[in-house]
């Protein structure tokens, strides 16, 4: 059986999302204060998914957002607010090390039909649209860098915690954060001024 590139990029890319704008409120220049353990709760009950250890502590004890994006209540449940790019439809899906699809990436590359044909054409960018749309799942667009680039939270699968960066503007590539050879947790990020790049 064949599948439909086209209609399932189109239901990948419907995923919801989260409300584009910033809450603004008086005081916007200051952290916003912690979540309580209800709210938190809340949230891990609407997204489907248990907060990496370290980033609910920092939820409970430190703030709700500010230099990251602010997690909080919206009409359509909880999100990040200043976050456009989380598919929360793939939240709960483990995220997948590059490595895992390294080679069909490659393989798609290479058969890319000529642009004359555009049915073809369009049916092989519709399944690389579903490719790069399941390359963040089970990870949180945490913080913009500008120029296209961001940093993922990790919040399912066995990288569950690690920090990565979407490299994907320049380089193609999402990397995982590292210091001294070992993934960068939450707190390693926090701790090191929220601004690693793996370059």
């Amino acid at each position: 059986m064949s599948i439909d590139w086209t209609a399932e990029y189109l239901r990948l890319a419907r995923g919801r999302r989260f409300e584009p704008a910033r809450p603004h409120a008086r005081g916007a220049d200051r952290p916003p204060a912690p979540l309580s353990e209800a709210d938190v709760r809340g949230a891990e009950a609407d997204l489907g998914i248990t907060f990496p250890e370290e980033y609910r502590d920092h939820l409970l004890r430190v703030s709700a957002g500010h230099r990251i994006n602010r997690l909080g209540p919206g009409p359509d449940g909880w999100g990040w607010y200043g976050d456009t790019d989380t598919n929360y439809d793939l939240l709960t899906e483990p995220f997948p090390h590059p490595d895992s699809y390294r080679a069909y990436d490659d393989e798609l590359d290479g058969r890319e039909p000529p642009r004359e044909d555009a049915e073809a054409w369009e049916m092989w960018d519709a399944e690389c649209g579903v490719l790069q749309e399941r390359k963040t799942a089970g990870a949180v667009y945490i913080k913009e860098g500008g120029c296209g680039f961001s940093t993922l939270l990790v919040v399912t699968g066995p990288h569950r915690g690690e920090m990565w960066f979407d490299g994907r503007a320049t380089c193609d590539l999402i990397l995982p954060l590292e210091r001294g050879g070992r993934p960068v947790s939450f707190a390693d990020w926090v701790g090191q001024g929220m601004s690693m790049t793996p370059w």
